[in-house]
């Protein structure tokens, strides 16, 4: 299984325009080689490097395990968005308050769909995915904040 962008490569350092420095969009994601078994896929956006702790950017659960990948905030039908740790639904984009900070985009096949409702947190969705994973990718970018 594998996840890409085509606005940056693996390591490589995410365009302005995918952070709150620009449009604050999500940048295009495409993946493949998902397990035939999977019944939904999830989408996790986040940075370690964040001072206070993992930094919840963006997450999606619910994706048909048949689509080949987002592009834009709007997301397909089914799927459902979760509450980051900006406070709020949906993506947003790296902002880091100083240095280089690494963005995992974590995509993660499930042998089921979760019956987890809009807006649930981080923790409610780490919980929920316990023991249904069945293959999983991440694509990792970089952003530093041009001051």
């Amino acid at each position: 299984m594998y996840i890409l962008s085509s606005a940056f490569s693996n390591g490589g350092e995410i365009p302005a325009e995918y952070t709150c420095d620009g449009a604050d969009t999500p940048p295009p994601l495409s993946w493949g080689g998902i397990p035939e078994t999977a019944q939904s896929l999830v989408l996790i956006a986040d940075d370690p490097d964040a001072p206070s702790g993992t930094w919840v950017h963006w997450t999606v659960w619910n994706l048909d395990p048949k689509a080949a990948g987002l592009e834009g905030k709007k997301i397909p039908p089914g799927a459902v968005e979760g509450t980051t740790s900006f406070g709020r639904p949906g993506y947003g984009g790296p902002c880091p308050p100083s240095g280089v900070h690494r963005y995992f985009f974590k995509l993660l096949a499930l042998d089921t769909q979760l019956g987890l409702p809009a807006g649930a947190g981080y923790a409610e969705l780490d919980r929920a995915v316990q023991g249904h994973i069945i293959a999983n990718a991440a694509l990792v970018g970089i952003y530093s904040r041009k001051q």
